[in-house]
């Protein structure tokens, strides 16, 4: 498997279908940790057709699928956003930038 970055938007969408199809024989065999390692791997693929300069370091974000957490931005490295969960007593972490809430510029 070549890396993400090396391929085009429709390898990574074709990646990202054959991953969500993978989670889908996973949840319905009930092997929840195959389920997780299939859609950790989805969050990554995706986060590499996200136009990075939508997110702003020292925003906060709302996270995609869970709407009572929202995520502080300090920086981007590569794909995944680093800072803090809002109200989290954890140390900085990083996430994929694809679990992060953006609004459309325009």
């Amino acid at each position: 498997m070549s890396s993400f970055n090396t391929m085009t938007r429709r390898e990574i969408e074709a990646y990202i279908v054959d991953k969500r199809e993978k989670m889908r024989k996973a949840e319905m065999m009930g092997i929840e940790n195959e389920y997780r390692v299939h859609e950790r791997q989805v969050l990554i693929a995706e986060s590499y057709l996200i136009d990075l300069s939508l997110i702003e370091p020292g925003k906060i974000y709302k996270i995609i699928s869970n709407e009572d957490f929202y995520f502080k931005v300090e920086y981007i490295k590569g794909v995944f956003a680093w800072g803090f969960y809002v109200g989290g007593n954890e140390k900085e972490t990083g996430i994929p930038v694809s679990m992060l809430q953006l609004s459309k510029k325009g």
